[in-house]
């Protein structure tokens, strides 16, 4: 304890015209203040333990890559090739939604040097998603530490039991995505919130604590943009409780430093102020009907509305029952308001996860959902079930109020436990979809893993090479192959071919020195980019009609009624206008027409068009850089019409000659 000033001390002050300068109370221990009793620390990590054993084993029951996942490690190895965060050479398309994610991978697969990058990818993915549970499972039983100061008490998992419970927690855990990163992600900023929101001791290093938590809040973006609102929550709550301004300051550049960094090259690389993927699945539109639809077809299978009617009434009696002196207020209480003190303290930080996880929800179903079933209401999940993720039993001590009322705590704390346990059971094993789930119906949602499992014919599709047994896929090596001359491959209504369109020769009569044969390339137009990029070279361009990958797809309007997540759709008249394939009969397929090829090679000449997809495919310098930062904005906004004729009425451009109102006919 520190001493006192004596008396004399004050009367010596007094004698020189100084006065003591007089600092917040505050606190100051040697040691925890909560110590946890020793029944309380084991049974918390004997539940970790359990529930991290039971959630890896499950996941490696359903392991798999998804396609989506082989489209991030096709930008890896662009950028093990020294080409870029690109996923064709020379075009800067952003096809990956999550930053974190593709440079994690690219660190993983440089370490791992021959190791197959897919394997790299279910390692990651799985160890992320098993360590983000345990740090959720941490965080709550820190959260319940004040509460259990000196007690004995039993800790359950409950909330972590119902998320590993439901299937496609266990299946996007590996999947090849960023889900086992956002789980990670979110588990450790729900513990260091806990942590700050019950400080031990107040201190010099104590910055350095605030500004990692900063620094962690701000990576939200990285993770995936729409956690921003799950990170930029926890940064205005930081900034509410900062105690200085220096403290705030400190908070602003740890929290903002980077992302702004990011932004500002996305927008001079890529030429857009968000990642390609929103812009191509227009993030920023809205599908109330279609949210609700996957919001109903997530909660059907498993009956999700079961452990809300459980854990709401086991999370109220946990409140009711602690103890509140050290619930209410941090351990710690510097003098510097009220305000202040509500918002860096528990109550505050349980709020703040729970509102995370409904703006989650609420994003998710505006936008409509996604393809995926249950895929994006994961985190939304995850978030409401923080605060119970793990429960205490407490043994009754009649301290707190009369053993007789301890022992109807406990035994129905118990009681609801048991039912969460049971419908946790039921829930592991439920069919899930059933027989919708390899089928895509109207409402566009399919159990993914199930759907490529039946489609490849592997119950595990981890590699790119078991996708050749996709459809398709084998097909394309094939035509690569037997075209070394080059050509555009356009899907055919045969799963065992493609259409091929050549590539422009020069017109015989070009004089000897312009008559010089084009490197041979190829292009593959497909949607599932994922399979074909990995299957094929870097030297290949692979594109689709959705967007992903493809700059011109980006730029058109999203279809009202399309399947979700597919819901743009480039006519393949514009993949043979945009490049150096034949455009007539009978180099183009039959049920293309030559018009609306004509129409479009005129509409790619829009000078807005030309400055879009120059952008990304004009060789980078400073200048371009520049440029691109300045009109990011622009690039962003811009939208093309489909149909090419209505395309070039919109730009004012002529029609080329035999073009009218009748050409729209037969793509309609």
């Amino acid at each position: 304890m520190p001493r006192l000033p004596s008396a004399s001390t004050k009367l010596g002050a007094l004698a020189v015209g100084v006065m003591p300068t007089r600092r917040p109370a505050v606190r100051r221990v040697s040691r925890p203040v909560f110590p946890y009793h020793a029944t309380v620390r084991a049974s918390l990590w004997i539940s970790v333990a359990v529930v991290a054993a039971l959630f890896a084993w499950g996941s490696w029951q359903r392991r798999w890559i998804a396609d989506d996942g082989l489209i991030v490690l096709r930008t890896v190895r662009n950028l093990l090739a020294g080409n870029g965060p690109v996923f064709n050479m020379g075009e800067r398309v952003e096809a990956n939604t999550s930053t974190a994610w593709t440079y994690l991978l690219y660190a993983g697969s440089w370490v791992g040097g021959p190791m197959r990058m897919e394997y790299v990818a279910l390692a990651m993915a799985l160890t992320l998603s098993v360590v983000g549970m345990g740090l959720f499972m941490l965080g709550t039983g820190r959260l319940y530490a004040p509460s259990l100061r000196g007690r004995r008490a039993i800790m359950l998992p409950a909330g972590a039991l119902v998320y590993i419970a439901v299937p496609p927690a266990r299946d996007f855990a590996t999947s090849g995505l960023e889900s086992g990163l956002v789980l990670a992600y979110l588990g450790l900023l729900w513990w260091m919130l806990v942590c700050w929101s019950q400080p031990l001791r107040l201190r010099p290093e104590g910055r350095v604590f605030t500004g990692t938590l900063a620094f962690v809040a701000g990576c939200s973006v990285f993770v995936r943009p729409e956690l921003a609102l799950t990170g930029g929550l926890a940064l205005i709550m930081m900034l509410v409780a900062a105690r200085s301004w220096r403290r705030r300051v400190l908070i602003v550049a740890a929290g903002g430093a980077l992302p702004l960094a990011y932004q500002i090259f996305r927008m001079g690389y890529y030429a857009l102020l968000v990642p390609g993927t929103a812009l191509a699945k227009d993030a920023a539109g809205d599908k109330w009907s279609q949210g609700m639809v996957y919001l109903a077809n997530f909660n059907r299978p498993y009956a999700l509305w079961v452990p809300l009617v459980l854990l709401v009434p086991l999370g109220l009696l946990l409140m009711f029952a602690r103890r509140r002196p050290s619930f209410l207020r941090p351990v710690v209480t510097p003098d510097y308001g009220r305000v202040a003190r509500a918002v860096q303290s528990p109550p505050a930080v349980v709020a703040f996860i729970l509102v995370s996880g409904l703006l989650q929800g609420v994003y998710w179903i505006r936008q409509g959902g996604d393809f995926m079933h249950g895929r994006v209401l994961l985190a939304a999940l995850l978030c409401l079930l923080a605060p119970v993720a793990v429960i205490p039993v407490v043994v009754p001590d009649g301290k707190d109020y009369s053993r007789e009322t301890g022992y109807w705590l406990a035994g129905a704390v118990s009681l609801l436990w048991l039912g969460v346990a049971g419908w946790s059971l039921w829930a592991a094993n439920s069919p899930g979809m059933g027989d919708d789930a390899t089928h895509v119906t109207y409402s566009g949602i399919v159990d993914e893993r199930r759907f490529y499992a039946q489609a490849t014919g592997h119950a595990h599709p981890l590699t790119a090479a078991d996708y050749l047994d996709y459809p398709r896929m084998a097909a394309v090596l094939t035509a690569i192959n037997n075209t070394p001359e080059g050509a555009l491959l356009l899907p055919s209504g045969n799963y065992n071919q493609w259409d091929l369109v050549p590539m422009l020769q020069p017109a015989p009569g070009t004089a000897a020195d312009d008559r010089a044969p084009q490197k041979p390339q190829h292009t593959v137009f497909f949607t599932n980019l994922g399979m074909l990029g990995m299957n094929v070279g870097l030297d290949v361009r692979v594109i689709d009609q959705i967007g992903l990958a493809n700059p011109l797809a980006q730029h058109t309007d999203r279809l009202r009624h399309g399947r979700i997540g597919h819901d743009k759709n480039l006519f393949p008249d514009w993949v043979v206008a945009d490049g150096p394939w034949v455009k007539v009969y009978p180099g183009i397929p039959g049920y293309l027409d030559q018009q609306w090829v004509a129409e479009a090679v005129a509409a790619l000449q829009c000078p807005a068009t030309q400055a879009a997809l120059n952008s990304v495919r004009a060789p980078m310098n400073l200048h371009r850089f520049i440029s691109n930062v300045l009109h990011s904005y622009e690039f962003t906004q811009y939208r093309i019409d489909r149909v090419p004729l209505y395309e070039l009425i919109r730009c004012g451009l002529e029609v080329p000659e035999g073009g009218g109102p009748t050409s729209v006919g037969p793509h309609d």
